[in-house]
């Protein structure tokens, strides 16, 4: 948006320190605003002191001292980066139905840079659920349920080499310029994987996800600290469902060891056992159905001790090395997760034995991230990460309500 330019009295008079001495006049300063109306560019006389810096009152008037972007800019570019496939498109789309012009270059800036604010406000405990176990009731009057899940799912990575590429393509473009643009140090491998957490009631009308790029620790303090932040000791049952990977069922023990139920996901139970069948019945076979379909139920109505008796007379009936390698190593999954499989116990209890909410996260959090040719620094995949869980958590709104100061 372009204004007509006039010359206006001063809104504010020229600072004076306690002396009663003004400030150095510094002249007539220009900054362009990104607005959700379009950009603005505004002219505004600038005062100097040594010791104390700019006078920035007439930017904290405008509420242009802290971001060249206003918050309804901010939230544009976040929503329509998170919700496209690159940044390309994003930045033709904000021109094309609200009238911003921004690059792709400037929208990822902007959009990475909101991805960390989330991040950091969630750390600090600025940007939270406004529900709790409390509101969990699996129905009126009956107890409260709070279930929760952790996987991970793997990102695609730009490598050092990438990087190194990329470097010298940035150089060939700037020669004679000794401005060099930050870049971040690139990934040792492909691929890395992500962290995702959950919470959710039975009935899924309540949920707050949010994801990490470090390790299993790293996931372990947040999956901690938002069960504090839910009253997660305070709920009737205290349900996780995973896919029995070790990493999670430690992070489980140490940092929620007031579960009254790990459950095994049993999608994840009905892979290995169907992996088993194909390896001694033949892919696809009427044989191989017919044993999984048995052993399955087996373990719906006896739990591991019925799993188990059937791996076990089975692998009787068998001779080949491979068939019976197989069974051994089903035998030992199901051993090492007996409690897991509890399935008669957890069904008689209304409980969740699937992990479909959590398997669904993982793609929703990630779909920007795993788009065709798409690979990231892994703190920019944090940050965007970050905007996907915010709106997968129903905070999207109130995160916003707070950058404008409305928020309750």
């Amino acid at each position: 948006m372009n204004f007509e330019r006039k010359r206006l009295r001063p809104l504010f008079p020229p600072p004076a320190d306690e002396t009663g001495r003004i400030w150095e006049n510094k002249g007539i300063k220009g900054v362009h605003h990104l607005t959700g109306n379009g950009e603005i560019r505004i002219q505004r006389r600038i005062y100097w002191k040594e010791g104390q810096g700019t006078d920035d009152r007439i930017d904290r008037w405008l509420g242009i001292a802290d971001r060249t972007v206003s918050v309804e800019a901010r939230e544009l570019c976040s929503r329509v980066a998170t919700s496209v496939q690159g940044f390309e498109t994003g930045s033709k789309m904000l021109d094309h139905l609200a009238q911003i012009k921004v690059s792709k270059e400037r929208l990822r800036q902007i959009a990475e840079r909101e991805g960390q604010s989330v991040l950091q406000a969630e750390r600090l405990g600025v940007i939270g659920p406004e529900w709790t176990v409390a509101d969990c009731a699996v129905s009126a009057g009956g107890p409260t349920r709070i279930i929760t899940g952790v996987d991970g799912v793997m990102v695609p990575m730009v490598t050092q080499e990438e990087k190194k590429e990329r470097r010298k393509n940035r150089s060939r473009k700037r020669k004679g310029s000794s401005r060099r643009k930050r870049m971040f140090a690139g990934y040792p491998e492909s691929y890395k994987e992500f962290k995702i957490g959950a919470f959710y009631d039975a009935c899924k009308d309540h949920q707050l996800v949010f994801g990490t790029a470090g390790n299993a620790s790293a996931l372990g303090r947040q999956l901690r600290r938002q069960a504090c932040g839910l009253n997660f000791g305070q709920a009737d049952e205290k349900q996780s469902v995973s896919d029995g990977a070790v990493w999670i069922s430690r992070q489980l023990q140490i940092q929620l060891p007031i579960l009254d139920a790990m459950t095994l996901d049993f999608y994840h139970l009905a892979e290995h056992v169907g992996e088993a069948g194909a390896i001694c019945f033949g892919a696809a076979s009427e044989a191989s159905r017919s044993w999984i379909h048995q052993t399955l139920t087996l373990a719906k109505t006896q739990g591991a001790s019925g799993l188990l008796r059937q791996i076990d007379q089975t692998r009787r009936t068998l001779r080949a090395s491979g068939k019976r390698k197989a069974l051994t190593a089903l035998e030992n999954y199901v051993s090492e997760r007996a409690a897991m499989v509890d399935y008669p116990t957890f069904i008689a209890k209304g409980f969740d034995i699937g992990s479909g909410p959590v398997e669904a996260f993982c793609k929703t959090l990630t779909m920007r991230l795993k788009g065709s040719g798409m690979k990231w620094d892994w703190p920019n995949a944090e940050a965007m990460m970050a905007l996907a869980a915010l709106d997968q958590s129903h905070l999207w709104d109130r995160y916003w309500k707070i950058q404008l100061g409305l928020a309750a």
